[in-house]
């Protein structure tokens, strides 16, 4: 329908980069056109930490996977949720600021995903491609400690960015007609409608040029819901400073 659909639909993991720098300028004006993303009562509250260090990429990428990508690509950045800034304005404006609540919580993670999300957006734009890295948080305290993140501050995840060696094919999403509804929930999920979908997504696991499998969408969400994922998370962020109250 426009350029800007059109992007948005093309989109899929890079995992595989061409030796291409991204120089500093380019990756600040990513940044900066990412900065536009909404952002609750103007708080701001992300920092994005770029990782240079080959020590400290290779030591990730093993917590995180491994993910041999976030040891080779162009650039990998680290998106934080923050309000180690929010409390030193407020010393600035001699206010003891609030701590610990879920709505500061809700906050910053909503405003470091709408960042992220225009970050990837945008490098796309450009021809660039990426993947977003989870996998930080399989030991987020490692991560803070080879970064230096403090408390009020936690990863939420990272970000591969460089030039594509590779072309894999977008995954196929749920049709439009299994997430919008119009004034209230559905009673129940159409499974007709998810059956059909698990037939599109076998037929892309099965022809993709690379990582063939015979499953479903439905049988992949079933074991990944079927297990505990992480259950250091809540502990850690209470240890953050986070999710307290």
């Amino acid at each position: 329908m426009t350029p800007t659909i059109d992007l948005l639909k093309s989109h899929r993991s890079i995992r595989k980069f061409t030796d291409r720098e991204v120089d500093d300028a380019t990756l600040e004006a990513i940044i900066a056109a990412a900065q536009c993303a909404a952002t609750s009562h103007f708080v701001q509250a992300y920092t994005v930490i770029r990782v240079k260090d080959q020590e400290k990429r290779e030591a990730i990428a093993q917590l995180a996977g491994p993910q041999i990508w976030v040891a080779r690509a162009p650039v990998f950045l680290v998106f934080c949720a923050d309000f180690y800034r929010l409390e030193t304005v407020c010393r600035m404006q001699d206010i003891v600021m609030e701590k610990g609540w879920a709505e500061q919580f809700v906050t910053a993670t909503v405003d470091t995903a709408l960042l992220a999300q225009n970050v990837l957006l945008a490098a796309e734009s450009l021809g660039m491609g990426g993947v977003f890295i989870g996998g930080i948080r399989n030991d987020p305290q490692t991560v803070c400690d080879l970064l230096a993140i403090p408390d009020q501050v936690y990863p939420v995840f990272g970000m591969c960015l460089g030039w594509p060696a590779h072309d894999p094919p977008p995954k196929p999403r749920l049709p439009v007609e299994a997430v919008l509804f119009t004034d209230r929930y559905p009673q129940q999920h159409e499974t007709d409608m998810l059956e059909a979908y698990d037939r599109t997504t076998n037929h892309y696991f099965l022809n993709r040029n690379s990582n063939l499998k015979d499953e479903t969408w439905s049988h992949q969400m079933a074991d990944f819901m079927g297990r505990v994922i992480r259950p250091h998370m809540k502990v850690f962020l209470e240890k953050k400073g986070f999710f307290l109250k």
